[in-house]
């Protein structure tokens, strides 16, 4: 696999990415090699540090029998080992046995992995990657996963005296996801720093591609290094410790679990176990009970605004200083605790009371752009407390993340507890809509436009390839859309209308006033105009709805290839896939071969194939639905009009950081 067009302009960077990686290894070893006088590791009550081995110099000492390769592969991993009180999942298999298989079950559970033949789902037999000048060849030795990276050009290797001509061999260990993707790790022997394998494995595509091509994230901008233990270790595992040594800027982190396991949400469980070894040791001897009570966390037992912070650990945007130290020690939050007393929440529409979030945005004017639509509502998904926190029925009521979502009673895919991915998630507060619902909808009682969450929670939100709920409860409000760009959820689902017949019929049915719109949203498919001349995010966005199901009932299956057709050769890779994977939904191109990491010339080939297929099709459309759509009565496209709109496409750079 060979990647051109805009993974090459980091080709330079990775170049150099791969010769830091090098230099630590050779030019370092003598010195982090060195036992600090105080480390991380000692705080959490270990004696033992990991030795800091060159692979290089252990590949040419490989006869010598004293080297355990081993050894020196598990200290280049993050250590088992949680904060005071931790104990491990492992602790509560015994007593909590279907608890236990429900999480063992669970995505949460096998978020990061060490690599097994059972848990890495990525091709690993003599696989070839190139990116720029690098080479990847991707081996198994056994059970073990291997990368040989070399490099053609000759300065590189001259300035690296030490690495053999065949290039480096690293042996990876570690894995994050398993559900949609699989990311890979290698180790930079600082410590146990994991560096991130800057190709991504596609689990439903079957397919290596580059890391970056994975996200909304501006072509034209210098990648950079993914550093494991600073970044997925904040939520990917449990009680995860940095291990940051300020003094010698060494790296030695540890975590209860690898993944996301009971203590996660139940709190340490040390104290639990000894209070149900005095409980059971009271009743034995006919002694007084222990007054004080279990300490493990029940999150469905707390408070609606507790409990949403159990989730809001890891699905919220917390900010957090060098005061709370979380790089050497880890947060400090513990389940049950107040979030907000040591981890601040992001929230844009609170600017006004959050002086210290007005300087971060002073420092990083880009943040809320990455994060936000421009009235602050979440545009990425992962964040999903935040969503919840600017809902009413949050803020005025008592829903939390538990009203809808089980751990232990669900499918893992999306974790909805029983009966809530239907009405019932709504009606179990807002009953007074069940006898007659079609009366608040105006729609059929079983049609999609009377499923609360298609109204309430469009999906507004990106990730992994693909549009997401948002997770704040809201109505349809054209004001909105046509202030902050985000598209709302009557157009999402007829995505052949106007902001302007949306706005009339909301006005009809609930009597919200009609503001004032562009003459482009009076006349244009919104969906469309997003499609065609929103931002990289938005075009996604609007990518998918035309491949959903439930827009494609309401709209139509026969005009969308054509536009999808011009996101084929999109300046962002994420943005090309999603309108492939939504072009393949309709008929006609369900094999239509396509491949999204391709050069300029193959993307333009495939775009000038699918227009073709979709002219060769002949389709007609009546006069009321085509000319939203920019279509004449025979079908045939209005190609100025079409042309104007992607002049104006925006591409202001945006990285939305998931």
């Amino acid at each position: 696999m060979k990647i051109d067009r805009e993974f090459n302009r980091s080709s330079h960077f990775l170049r150099w990415g791969i010769l830091f990686l090098l230099l630590i290894v050779v030019l370092l070893y003598n010195w982090f090699s060195k036992e600090p006088e105080v480390s991380p590791l000692n705080m959490a009550g270990s004696d033992h540090l990991p030795e800091i081995v060159d692979p290089i110099e252990f590949s040419q000492k490989s006869g010598n029998p004293s080297i355990d390769p081993d050894e020196i592969h598990r200290n280049t991993l993050p250590l088992k080992q949680g904060p005071q009180g931790y104990l491990g999942s492992d602790a509560c298999m015994d007593c909590h046995e279907s608890e236990h298989a429900s999480w063992h079950h669970s995505y949460h559970r096998s978020m990061t992995q060490l690599m097994t033949p059972e848990t890495v789902q990525a091709d690993f037999d003599g696989v070839v990657l190139e990116m720029g000048e690098e080479i990847f060849t991707l081996f198994k030795k056994g059970k073990e996963y291997w990368v040989r990276i070399t490099d053609r050009q000759p300065e590189f290797s001259a300035l690296t005296p030490s690495s053999p001509p065949q290039g480096i061999e690293l042996r990876m260990g570690m894995v994050t996801g398993s559900h949609h993707m699989q990311v890979f790790w290698l180790p930079a022997y600082h410590g146990n720093m994991q560096i991130g394998f800057p190709f991504t494995w596609l689990i439903r595509d079957e397919r290596w591609v580059p890391r970056d091509s994975t996200f909304i994230r501006d072509p034209h901008s210098a990648a950079s290094p993914e550093i494991w233990n600073l970044s997925c270790i904040r939520c990917h595992v449990t009680a995860g410790v940095p291990g940051h040594d300020r003094n010698t800027d060494q790296i030695l982190s540890t975590a209860s679990d690898l993944g996301i396991s009971c203590e996660a949400c139940h709190g340490p469980g040390e104290g639990h176990v000894q209070w149900h070894d005095q409980v059971a040791e009271a009743k034995a001897s006919g002694n007084v009970l222990p007054e004080r009570k279990d300490p493990i966390i029940q999150p469905d037992s707390l408070s609606a605004e507790r409990s949403t912070q159990v989730c809001g650990q890891c699905h919220g945007m917390k900010w957090w200083d060098e005061k709370e130290a979380w790089r050497q020690t880890g947060f400090d939050y513990r389940p049950g605790d107040d979030l907000t007393a040591t981890t601040p929440i992001i929230q844009p529409t609170k600017m006004d009371e959050l002086p210290w979030l007005q300087q971060i945005v002073e420092k990083n004017p880009s943040l809320l752009r990455d994060f936000f639509w421009p009235d602050g509502m979440m545009r990425v998904s992962g964040r999903e407390y935040n969503g919840l926190l600017e809902t009413a029925c949050h803020q005025d009521g008592d829903m939390s993340c538990v009203s809808c979502h089980s751990m232990h009673k669900s499918d893992p895919d999306d974790m909805l507890a029983k009966k809530m991915e239907t009405n019932q998630a709504c009606l179990q507060c807002h009953s007074s809509y069940k006898k007659n619902l079609s009366a608040h909808t105006h729609h059929a009682e079983e049609s999609q436009g009377s499923q609360c969450y298609n109204c309430h929670m469009p999906h507004t939100s990106f990730s992994l390839l693909s549009a997401i709920r948002s997770h704040q409860v809201d109505s349809p409000d054209v004001a909105s859309s046509s202030a902050t760009g985000r598209p709302n959820a009557c157009n999402l689902c007829h995505t052949d209308q106007s902001l302007q017949w949306t706005a009339e019929f909301l006005n009809e049915w609930y009597e919200k006033p009609i503001p004032e719109v562009a003459n482009e949203d009076q006349e244009i498919s919104s969906v469309l105009k997003h499609l065609l001349q929103g931002d990289a995010g938005q075009r996604a966005l609007a990518a998918w709805h035309l491949g959903w199901p439930s827009s494609k009932d309401v709209s139509g299956h026969h005009w969308q290839p054509r536009f999808l057709a011009e996101l084929l050769d999109d300046p962002y890779a994420a943005v090309r896939y999603v309108a492939h994977k939504a072009l393949k939904s309709f008929p006609g191109f369900e094999s239509f071969g396509y491949d999204y990491v391709a050069n300029d010339k193959q993307l333009q080939e495939a775009q000038s194939r699918a227009i073709g297929i979709w002219e060769q099709q002949g389709n007609a459309f009546p006069e009321a639905q085509s000319r939203p759509l920019l279509l004449n009565d025979s079908g045939r496209v209005y190609s100025e009009q079409l042309q104007a709109l992607l002049d104006k496409r925006d591409d202001t750079p945006i990285r939305l950081r998931e």
